[in-house]
């Protein structure tokens, strides 16, 4: 790939938005929104009546803080101007369950994508990892778009939907997990195009932080002096996340795919998300080691490409494996398999209680499971839907040892194929592939450093 120079950005040291958090009209509009969340029912409507008098009051006071505050963001006039209709609509309609279709298509983030440009965005919608309830969210944001991202973008990368933003402020929403914000979310009576979706690589980059290094820590793993310094440094990392979800966000719609890549929507075995996930994730750490040894590449691109293998192995292994219950974890089982495959190939070791690994050799064991992924993918193209799953299912427990109590373990003769493949996908367990004795012990020792990560930013003081 050969380096290309970015449009020079604006100076924004002097942007107006910039004390927006602490604004009196942000904090009424803060405050307004999160007693309004508590009149409000999973649908995002408010049912009682009784209720609605209040809720108009907390509405009128949204309206008025958008109003005051759209001066110092012009980029979202149009957007501002919408949402302020549709929460005016509402409000006439008797809140019943919203519809902010128009605020949603106005809302174009992905067309001004300037390291630093702010903005205020207030939706009903659920926070994935966070709120399942369409409630009045608020959220104030920062773009991150760092000049060798651009030129990637514009380069081999190209991503028009992808936009990374990092926490200025936000309602309770928001003070979980929830580390995306996406258009899908949002409560509308007719589904828009989507034409952006946005990750808080701030949120990212200080769980990874805080959860590698109490990893490294408990396993007495000695860090390559490169990526320890990445513990210490929130925008480095944050960087870091943004070159790895620009390439990971974009596998999702190439290379030989036998099925929807959002199949989050359809009824499969949860095994076959980990293995997109994980191929996608594979893919932006094959790209960064090419990219790595690209001498056309700007050297600032080579070192975050470097950057980026460390942090899909950490946080894919650290946190990844033990995050979340054990009911279909697909994103936890994809870091099992890669810890497992490292360890088997034999570039990852546990010996005396002491985790080392082989850095030189880890990118070519590495790539290679991206391509066993990537064949299997191939392959799956000829293939019979069931039978690409049960070849799936052979992939995985080539390394990783299923449940005992597993009917999908004891082969296809077991299992119901002269049914509908639901009954397949009724056969795999909330817990198919048990956390290894490794993981039964890290876990304990890491719960409650993973559990502190809900509703952790890079504002956050002590990250790591």
């Amino acid at each position: 790939m050969t380096e290309t120079t970015a449009p020079a950005a604006p100076d924004l040291s002097k942007d107006p938005a910039n004390g927006v958090a602490s604004h009196p009209a942000w904090l009424r509009i803060k405050s307004a929104a999160s007693r309004l969340q508590e009149l409000q029912v999973k649908d995002g409507s408010v049912p009682e009546a009784s209720d609605h008098p209040a809720a108009e009051g907390h509405a009128r006071d949204i309206v008025s803080g958008l109003e005051e505050l759209a001066p110092l963001f012009p980029h979202d006039e149009t957007y501002l101007e919408a949402v302020v209709l549709d929460f005016d609509k509402w409000i006439t309609a008797g809140f019943g369950v919203p519809d902010f279709h128009d605020s949603l298509v106005a809302f174009q983030p992905q067309l001004d994508r300037i390291d630093g440009l702010r903005h205020l965005v207030v939706f009903p919608m659920y926070t994935q990892n966070g709120s399942a309830n369409r409630l009045v969210e608020a959220v104030l944001v920062e773009v991150i778009w760092p000049d060798f991202i651009a030129a990637l973008e514009e380069g081999d990368y190209s991503n028009k939907l992808f936009v990374p933003i990092r926490f200025l402020d936000f309602t309770a929403g928001y003070d979980t997990n929830s580390a995306v914000l996406f258009p899908e979310t949002v409560a509308v009576a007719q589904t828009p195009q989507f034409n952006w979706g946005a990750i808080f690589a701030d949120r990212e980059a200080a769980r990874f932080r805080r959860v590698v290094k109490a990893a490294a820590g408990i396993t007495s793993l000695e860090l390559p002096a490169d990526a320890a310094a990445l513990l210490e440094d929130q925008h480095t990392m944050e960087k870091t996340f943004v070159m790895w979800d620009l390439i990971h966000d974009r596998t999702h719609m190439r290379g030989d795919l036998p099925f929807d890549p959002f199949m989050i929507k359809q009824r499969m075995p949860y095994f076959l998300y980990s293995l997109e996930e994980l191929r996608c994730d594979l893919t932006a750490f094959r790209e960064s080691v090419r990219l790595e040894h690209d001498k056309t590449a700007s050297g600032e691109t080579r070192q975050y490409a470097k950057r980026v293998q460390y942090a899909v192995i950490f946080d894919r292994i650290f946190r990844f494996a033990i995050t979340g219950n054990r009911v279909r974890n697909y994103d936890g089982l994809g870091g099992q398999l890669l810890f497992a495959w490292m360890h088997q190939q034999h570039v990852l070791h546990w010996t005396d209680g002491k985790m080392t690994i082989d850095w030189q050799e880890v990118p070519n064991v590495v790539v290679a499971l991206g391509q066993q992924i990537e064949e299997l993918y191939w392959r799956s193209i000829d293939r019979p839907k069931t039978a690409h799953w049960l070849a799936a299912y052979d992939m995985i427990t080539g390394t990783l040892t299923p449940n005992p109590a597993s009917v999908w373990a004891k082969g296809p003769d077991a299992l119901p194929l002269d049914g509908p493949p639901r009954g397949l996908t009724d056969q795999v367990l909330d817990d198919e592939f048990p956390l290894s004795m490794f993981y039964e012990a890290l876990n304990r020792k890491m719960k409650d450093v993973i559990e502190s990560t809900a509703g952790i930013t890079g504002m956050t003081k002590d990250i790591a």
